[in-house]
Parts: structure tokens; C-alpha cells; sequence
């Protein structure tokens, strides 16, 4: 038997597979967190309502970004407003009313309600569609990608439905 063994060595190719499986890790995960924080930004007005001003806002009329209109509120303590204004979308047209949550500190609103909630998770939907394309052709994990984009596309269906 010889007395000496050489020490095993690293084959380029692991080395470059942990690289791999470490940077499409932390891109994944950089995309889910971005998602959320752009989420949370309306998420938190519509789903922590405690102590927050409800009501109903009726829109009269809409601008390039905005539409506003008069506010009635709901909970006890706040008080009716002539003016609110709310983000400009596919989800708010001109003569309707909608449930709505005030911003603190101005007069700005978001949608309430399942829509509202649906709504405001929109940009985590479409980061969980970006980032099961990473996890699929990145990571090289086709079922967990799939399920990404599955979370993804009913989140955005969910939404569209609602709203």
C-alpha cells in the first residue's frame, strides 16, 4: 500500500455550480423581498385598518394619474371630506363608488375591501412570475418554478376577477 494519498480536489465544475446555485439563490430571493416591500407600501393601509379612517368615496372626476372625489366616512370619529384622491387605474372608473381606506397624514386613499387587498398584492404576483423563471432555468428546479408561477398567475386571476 502507498503511504501517501493525495488530497482530493475540487473539480472546477462544483465550484462553479455552488456559484451558480448561489448567486440565482440570492437573485431569487432579492426579487420575492422586492415584491413584497412594493406590496406592503398599500398592503398595510388596506389590510391593518384598526384606527385608520373608512368610508365610501364617490368618483367625480379623473386625471391623468388620479381620479378624486368626495369622501363619507364609516368609522366613528372621522369626518366627511369634499375631496380624496386615489391612484388612477383599470380598477377605478368616473361615477362609481368604491370602499376606500385613508392614507394617514393627507387625503390620499386605497381601495378596501377583498379588491383592495387583491390589488395591492399585484406587485408580488408579478415578482413570484419572475422569479419561478429563475428558480426554473437558474436553480435548474422546474417543480418549484412551476409553483412560483402557478402562486403568481392566481394571484393575478384572483385580482382580475375581483376587481
Amino acid at each position: 500500500m502507498p503511504a501517501t494519498s493525495a488530497p482530493p480536489r475540487r473539480a472546477p465544475g462544483s465550484v462553479l455550480r455552488f456559484g451558480r446555485l448561489a448567486s440565482m439563490g440570492t437573485l431569487t430571493l432579492l426579487i420575492l423581498v422586492a415584491g413584497v416591500w412594493a406590496s406592503w407600501g398599500t398592503a398595510q393601509h388596506v389590510m391593518l385598518t384598526k384606527g385608520r379612517e373608512r368610508g365610501a368615496m364617490k368618483v367625480t372626476a379623473c386625471g391623468e394619474s388620479t381620479c378624486s372625489g368626495p369622501f363619507a366616512p364609516v368609522t366613528p370619529g372621522s369626518q366627511p371630506r369634499a375631496r380624496v384622491v386615489i391612484g388612477k387605474s383599470v380598477a377605478v372608473r368616473a361615477g362609481r363608488s368604491y370602499d376606500v381606506v385613508v392614507k394617514p397624514g393627507g387625503d390620499e386613499v386605497v381601495r378596501s375591501g377583498p379588491a383592495g387587498v387583491l390589488y395591492a398584492w399585484v406587485p408580488l404576483a408579478g415578482a413570484l412570475l419572475l422569479a419561478s423563471v429563475v428558480v426554473a432555468g437558474g436553480l435548474r428546479l422546474t417543480r418549484p418554478g412551476w409553483l412560483l408561477a402557478g402562486a403568481g398567475i392566481a394571484l393575478l386571476t384572483a385580482t382580475f376577477v375581483t376587481v
